[in-house]
């Protein structure tokens, strides 16, 4: 569980939504996509290299053990989480994520029917943050994937979305145990 670091305000406590699945019970797997090493796409061969056609990446990096992991989640959803940065997913997600997706819709279709929620923070004016998650949003169902909520979180609303996210954890995992099938 995430405590807030005595002397600041509950207000700044991270990972809200993480605490909400853990009050929940659920069994969590944190990536970190700015803690591993990951490369840019190289678009070989004809733009695509092998990636469409044996749904593998040539590059060398942590891709492919992320990539397994998010494969391995049975029956469970994933959390996806980003900072907004003019608009967009951040550096390094948007790279973990171009690789996903030629890997994942093109070829091997493992992540598709997975249940996610969506959660994108932005500073600055939040402008941005609607646009992050309709970007990854199209991104996800091109692969497939069952796009539960999309929350927005900016500095106007955070006092009231960040103890929202706690709820909203609990409910993701109550959903996903006890049924909430959304048609596609």
């Amino acid at each position: 569980m995430v405590k807030p670091q005595s002397g600041r305000p509950d207000r700044f406590r991270k990972n809200r939504f993480l605490e909400g699945l853990n009050d929940a019970g659920a069994e969590i797997k944190e990536i970190h996509l700015n803690r591993v090493k990951l490369e840019h796409c190289r678009a070989c061969g004809n733009g695509w290299g092998t990636c469409n056609k044996t749904g593998n990446c040539v590059i060398c990096d942590d891709f492919a053990e992320i990539y397994q992991a998010l494969r391995e989640v049975d029956g469970d959803g994933i959390v996806w989480i980003s900072a907004v940065y003019w608009s967009e997913m951040t550096e390094c997600f948007k790279v973990f994520f171009d690789r996903l997706r030629r890997c994942d819709a093109a070829h091997n279709h493992f992540l598709a029917a997975k249940r996610c929620i969506l959660v994108a923070c932005a500073g600055g004016t939040g402008r941005g943050t609607l646009e992050c998650l309709t970007q990854l949003e199209r991104g996800l169902t091109h692969i497939g994937m069952r796009v539960y909520d999309r929350i927005p979180v900016v500095r106007y609303n955070r006092d009231y979305d960040l103890p929202a996210l706690v709820e909203a954890g609990k409910t993701y995992i109550d959903r996903l145990e006890n049924g909430f099938d959304m048609y596609y």
